[in-house]
């Protein structure tokens, strides 16, 4: 399971029973559930042959977001126009021995953050409107993976206004299909023929099938699960501190209430909001020493998908495709949820950067989980 992760779901998790329509929460939950085992099944009956073809294509939606605020001498999470921010787009186009499109798959490294507290709308975000505008040109499903996007929001984002959520998922959409309009059919390559003689001598290209070698080269698959020990911070507080700190930002909400300071009040709120989701975190940790950091790996073709759990900054992705160039890499976070929270680098640890303050796991974990992930793709690969 590989989370979308739009800020505009609202917090579905049954220790919110108790909060105003806790009551739908375990029904939908119970119908979401049944939903997606109807559908694996479905799925598992409907497979047939098929050929996927990757290809990149770049968009700019995504903006690193950490954000230095001179004035306020603080981080902020928020549009960081001098930061660097990956504009790769993975894409895929799966195909029935027909020719048939089955579903086209978009593996791009963004928060779904375009709306934030303002808004009162339940939305994918982004992803809704770039799933609209390549289904409505390929004439079949288009699925959105989340790539590793700890430190990249939209360069509009935080806002109220659905508008701009869907303008944003247009844009990615249109960057995907442009890629997908220069794609190759599954099987073929682009094949030198050699020199022709005309007004100038031409150098003719043309679509050819691939070699027999290289169809059994791409017709293997393989799928290996490792677990990477990571430790956990040092300073990693204790779920009794964070009680401790939430009642004395419950008693803070109170008295800004009773003085009509709502706007102190608000943050109040936003401060316990935040003490809630960090006990739910701290809840579902492993007892052991050491996080067992769950890494997933498939081998389809010559492409590979790397799964994690958890919200890595972009250079988990960067890295690995950087250290091997020429390979689809797809890589999904939030996969089977986020227990350890954000995965930032180290050298951001101590900084007051919001994702670092509330990672679980100790300063270097990220850099270890590259080099395991660099370890067994390069294995994979050597098969």
């Amino acid at each position: 399971m590989a989370y979308s992760h739009t800020h505009a779901a609202g917090l579905i998790d049954l220790s919110r029973r108790d909060s105003p329509g806790g009551e739908l929460l375990e029904p939908y939950l119970d119908r979401l559930e049944a939903l997606l085992a109807d559908l694996a099944v479905q799925a598992s009956q409907r497979a047939m042959p098929s050929a996927i073809a990757y290809g990149t294509s770049r968009c700019d939606l995504a903006a690193q977001r950490d954000y230095y605020d001179e004035e306020a001498r603080q981080f902020v999470c928020g549009y960081n126009p001098g930061g660097f921010a990956d504009d790769t787009v993975v894409f895929a186009r799966a195909q029935s021995e027909s020719g048939q499109t089955l579903a086209t798959i978009v593996n791009y490294a963004c928060h779904p953050t375009t709306l934030a507290f303002s808004n009162t709308q339940i939305s994918p975000d982004f992803p809704g409107a770039m799933r609209e505008v390549v289904e409505r040109v390929s004439g079949a499903p288009c699925v959105f993976l989340q790539g590793a996007s700890g430190d990249l929001g939209p360069k509009e984002g935080f806002v109220g206004d659905p508008a701009i959520a869907d303008r944003n998922g247009r844009q990615l959409g249109y960057a995907v299909l442009s890629g997908l309009e220069g794609l190759p059919s599954a099987g073929t390559c682009l094949s030198y023929r050699g020199p022709l003689i005309s007004g100038a001598t031409l150098g003719i290209w043309e679509q050819t099938p691939q070699s027999a070698q290289t169809a059994r080269r791409q017709s293997q698959f393989q799928v290996e699960s490792h677990v990477v020990p990571l430790g956990y911070r040092p300073e990693l507080p204790k779920a009794q501190e964070i009680v401790s700190a939430r009642d004395g930002w419950i008693a803070r909400k109170s008295a800004a209430q009773g003085a009509g300071d709502e706007i102190k009040a608000r943050d109040c709120h936003a401060m316990i909001e935040r003490m809630d989701r960090q006990l739910t975190r701290l809840a579902v940790l492993p007892a052991e020493s050491e996080f067992p950091f769950p890494l997933r790996l498939w081998k389809l073709g010559e492409a590979v998908w790397v799964a994690v759990e958890g919200e890595p900054y972009q250079v988990f992705q960067t890295s690995l495709r950087r250290r091997f160039p020429g390979v689809p890499i797809v890589v999904l976070t939030l996969a089977n949820g986020s227990r350890c929270s954000y995965l930032p680098p180290a050298e951001t640890y101590g900084k007051g950067i919001y994702q670092e303050s509330i990672a679980l796991l100790a300063p270097g974990s990220l850099e270890r989980l590259i080099g395991e992930a660099e370890t067994q793709i390069a294995s994979l690969l050597a098969e």
